[in-house]
C-alpha cells in the first residue's frame, strides 16, 4: 500500500452516524471569483497556548499562564468563547443564545483582551461552530449534536458571535468544528459538502474584518485530501482562500497506525510539507500537549520538544499546544530544555 493510499485510511475522532442533511444549499455566488481583500497578515511566528473558558475565567489562573508564557518568550492565548458543549462562554447579547438558554458567562471578553494585550500578546477567540448540541436540540434536528453547515440558523447564529469577539477587540477569530461529522469513509465524491463548508467561511470574511483562521484535521494535509473525497467536508485549497491562518491538528495519537503515533517530529513534519506544499497560506500547526499513545520510553516533555522541531523544520508559522486540562507543566519543561526562547 502506497504512503497516500495508508494515510487516506486513517480514522480520527468518530463522528455522528446516520444523519440527515438539512438545510439550504450553500451560496454558489459568494464561492465564485477572488475572495475580498483579507485584513493585514496575521504577524508571523505565533505560539501559545489554548486554554478552555472555565480556566481563563479565573484570573489567577490566566495571569500565570501569561507569566509562563512570557518566561519561554511566546506569545498568544487561544480562549474559548463557544465550545463543544455549544455554550456561549460570555454574556452575549445574540438573541438566539439568549433565547436557547446558550449563554453561560464565565469570561468577560473585554477584560481578557486588555490583560492579554497587556503583556504585548496576541488573543485568538476560539469558536466552535457546527457541532453544538444546544442549537441542535433547539431546533429539533436529527444531526443532533451536529448542526450542519448547510443550516442559515447556525450560520448566521455563529456569524453573530463570532463579530461579537471582534468588537471587544479580539485580534483573530479561530472557528473549530467548521465541518460536517466524520460519519462515512474516504473516497466518495464530498464537493458539495466541502463546498458548504468553504460558503461558511465566505460569509465570515465578507463580514469580519479581524484576521481568521480554522482548525482542521491533521488528515487535511496530506494530498489525497485535493480530490474532495473527504466525509467531514474540510478540503485545504478551498478553506485556504477565505482564512489567514490553517491550523491543523497534528495530534501524533491519533492517527490509526502505529507509525504516526511512534513518530511526533516525522508525523509533525510530515503534514506541514505536504500542507505547505498545497497552499501559501500560514499553517500554524495545534500540537499534542497531552499524554496519549506516548511512544515506548518517551516522556511528554521529550514528545513536545519532537513535535516542536516537526512544526518548525516542517515550515510552520508558529505553533499552538493542545491540552484539554491546560495543564502545560509539560509544555513549560520541554521549553525549558535546550534553553529555548
Amino acid at each position: 500500500m502506497t504512503h497516500d493510499a495508508r494515510l487516506a485510511t486513517l480514522a480520527l475522532i468518530a463522528g455522528v452516524v446516520g444523519f440527515q442533511w438539512l438545510g439550504h444549499a450553500p451560496t454558489t455566488a459568494l464561492l465564485a471569483g477572488d475572495p475580498p481583500p483579507n485584513p493585514p497578515p496575521v504577524t508571523a511566528e505565533r505560539r501559545g497556548v489554548y486554554l478552555t473558558a472555565y480556566a481563563a475565567g479565573q484570573p489567577d489562573f490566566l495571569e500565570g499562564t501569561l507569566d509562563r508564557l512570557a518566561e519561554h518568550g511566546l506569545n498568544t492565548v487561544v480562549v474559548d468563547i463557544k465550545n463543544n458543549q455549544g455554550e456561549v462562554c460570555y454574556a452575549s447579547g445574540v438573541e438566539l443564545a439568549q433565547r436557547i438558554e446558550a449563554v453561560t458567562p464565565l469570561l468577560d471578553l473585554a477584560a481578557i483582551v486588555r490583560t492579554v494585550h497587556a503583556r504585548g500578546m496576541y488573543a485568538i477567540a476560539r469558536q466552535v461552530v457546527f457541532y453544538d448540541p444546544i442549537l441542535a436540540r433547539h431546533l429539533g434536528l436529527p444531526s443532533a449534536p451536529w448542526v450542519l453547515p448547510t443550516v442559515e440558523a447556525a450560520i448566521t447564529y455563529n456569524l453573530d458571535i463570532a463579530a461579537e469577539a471582534e468588537r471587544v477587540g479580539f485580534d483573530e477569530i479561530q472557528f473549530d468544528y467548521v465541518r460536517f461529522p466524520d460519519d462515512g469513509p474516504i473516497g466518495p465524491d464530498h464537493s458539495t459538502r466541502c463546498q458548504a463548508v468553504e460558503a461558511f467561511l465566505a460569509r465570515a470574511r465578507a463580514r469580519l474584518s479581524l484576521p481568521l483562521s480554522a482548525d482542521v484535521y491533521g488528515r487535511v494535509m496530506f494530498p489525497w485530501n485535493a480530490q474532495r473525497i473527504d466525509p467531514i467536508g474540510q478540503h485545504l485549497e478551498g478553506m485556504a482562500r477565505w482564512v489567514d491562518v490553517i491550523s491543523p491538528m497534528l495530534y501524533p495519537s491519533h492517527y490509526a497506525e502505529q507509525e504516526f503515533k511512534d513518530d511526533p517530529y516525522g508525523t509533525v513534519r510530515r503534514g506541514l510539507e505536504c500542507g505547505g506544499a498545497r497552499v501559501a497560506t500560514p499553517l500554524r500547526p495545534y500540537l499534542q500537549a497531552f499524554a496519549m499513545a506516548l511512544p515506548p520510553g518517551m516522556g511528554l516533555a521529550a514528545y513536545i520538544v519532537a513535535q516542536i522541531e516537526g512544526a518548525e523544520e516542517g515550515g510552520a508559522d508558529g505553533y499552538l499546544f493542545w491540552n484539554p486540562r491546560c495543564d502545560y507543566s509539560a509544555v513549560w519543561e520541554a521549553l525549558g530544555l535546550g534553553d529555548r526562547p
